[in-house]
């Protein structure tokens, strides 16, 4: 496509890269020694070296053995709580919120979380995510943390009906307050945690309030087998159930996990009137040990898209995105005994198309494409672990590293450079955090912020 004359120099044109692109029937496909031209925070045109060779320019990338793709999107994490990474582990879930973290999360201040989403953002823009979809506490601190450091998020405020609902007011209060902040980098949702420490009163309750305002809604359901195994034995439902009697499935909702999902609860689903979507974070139903994983398959096949997530680093100890890519792709070869499923190309458009449909975001972000904003993201392919290249989607996916990333794009601004962080002073973080942690991990007060019992 020819760059749009505009009159003015582009803001960015990254030449002789190789692009990832999609056609109009969502396929994947590479445009070799290509250039991607940036104006205004959007992808002007996506063309060859050569046609934007020419082209003035206030700043220019030379790409040569570099693949763009378009940025990463966590689809479900909980971001400050990279400050507990590594702090509760080997355990079964039960013995993981209700000894570790449930009792070090009631110590948790604003500082806290302000550290932590920063240390949590210069982790995934330094793995290549442009976006991702947080629910947490003290969620003001985390979007003035989004709003610096150049980073697209949607934000939702998390409650249980244990805090009163005033709880539930106050997510829906934040929500209004940041949505469309930060230039249109911030969307926001409503973010009740799970049915299982939200009642189906405040579930309904939170369904209207999704409707009078326009809000999606971002909650965990169906975590795992023993969750809809409970659910069922004291409410007569599965999780899913319980959301689609309460009417959440009736809104924009964003499922995290869903390992618990049925296939009873799989015609629900199909049939739900809103833009539903499952996030997966298989690095952590491994290291619980959960019998199952996301179906992936079985919601694709009901067009319920499944974006890419990590959850937060205290289950997962990372905020990978790319690990999360290539262990879906493994682990759904293994559960469905297929190892024609899931494919290269597949993983890449679960990354990508999908990853965007599931945080609201498919009309703006998730292709590299003219019209869309400017997130994207330079991988180096020059290593010799992903040499030769056979197949691009192959290597792309299954030996290309997060490190490998070397340049990271949202809207446009390039948040890192050659692999240098620009936007987020991590040795001054770190140093803060570090001597904060004493305060914030000690358990000898006793108190829970709230009860696992599934």
């Amino acid at each position: 496509m020819t760059p749009s004359s505009h009159g003015k120099p582009a803001d960015l044109v990254i030449t002789g890269c190789t692009v990832l692109v999609h056609d109009d029937r969502e396929r994947i496909g590479f445009e070799e020694d290509a250039a991607i031209v940036v104006r205004d925070g959007a992808v002007d045109a996506v063309t060859t070296a050569a046609a934007a060779a020419g082209l003035t320019a206030a700043d220019r990338i030379d790409a040569r053995g570099q693949v763009a793709l378009p940025g990463l999107i966590n689809c479900h994490t909980h971001a400050p709580m990279v400050a507990l990474r590594g702090l509760a582990e080997d355990l079964p879930t039960e013995e993981w919120f209700n000894d570790v973290v449930w009792p070090v999360e009631s110590n948790l201040t604003e500082r806290d979380v302000t550290l932590g989403a920063r240390l949590a953002c210069a982790e995934m823009i330094r793995a290549g995510v442009t976006a991702f979809a947080d629910s947490y506490f003290a969620m003001d601190a985390v979007a003035a943390v989004v709003d610096a450091c150049g980073m697209r998020a949607q934000l939702g405020q998390a409650y249980f009906s244990s805090q009163g609902p005033e709880a539930r007011e106050a997510s829906l209060e934040f929500a209004l307050r940041h949505r469309d902040t930060a230039g249109g980098r911030i969307t926001t949702a409503l973010a009740p945690h799970a049915p299982y420490t939200v009642t189906d009163a405040d579930l309904a309750a939170t369904t209207e309030l999704a409707r009078d305002h326009g809000l999606p809604v971002h909650l965990h359901a169906a975590e795992n087998r023993d969750q809809t195994d409970t659910s069922l034995a004291r409410h007569g439902a599965t999780p899913i159930q319980v959301l689609e009697r309460t009417g959440i499935l009736g809104t924009d909702v964003l499922i995290a996990h869903g390992t618990g999902i049925t296939e009873a609860d799989l015609p629900l689903l199909a049939r739900a009137e809103g833009r539903t979507a499952v996030a997966t974070a298989p690095r952590g139903y491994l290291k619980f040990a959960w019998p199952d994983t996301t179906p992936v398959r079985a919601l694709r096949g009901i067009g319920v898209p499944v974006g890419l997530a990590t959850d937060g680093a205290a289950s997962n100890n990372s905020l990978d995105v790319w690990e999360s890519m290539a262990l879906t792709s493994l682990i759904q070869k293994s559960a469905e005994g297929d190892p024609r499923w899931l494919t290269s190309r597949q993983a890449l458009h679960h990354a990508t198309v999908q990853s965007a449909r599931a945080v609201g975001l498919g009309g703006s972000v998730g292709r590299i494409a003219p019209g869309l904003r400017a997130d994207l993201i330079l991988v180096d392919l020059t290593g010799p672990h992903t040499r030769p290249v056979h197949d691009l989607a192959a290597t792309l996916v299954h030996s290309a590293r997060s490190a490998d990333v070397r340049t990271t794009i949202v809207d446009g601004r390039v948040l890192m450079r050659d692999r240098v962080l620009l936007t987020v002073d991590v040795p001054a973080v770190a140093r803060e955090l570090e001597k904060r942690l004493p305060a914030l991990t000690d358990r000898g007060h006793g108190r829970r912020l709230q009860e696992y019992d599934t």
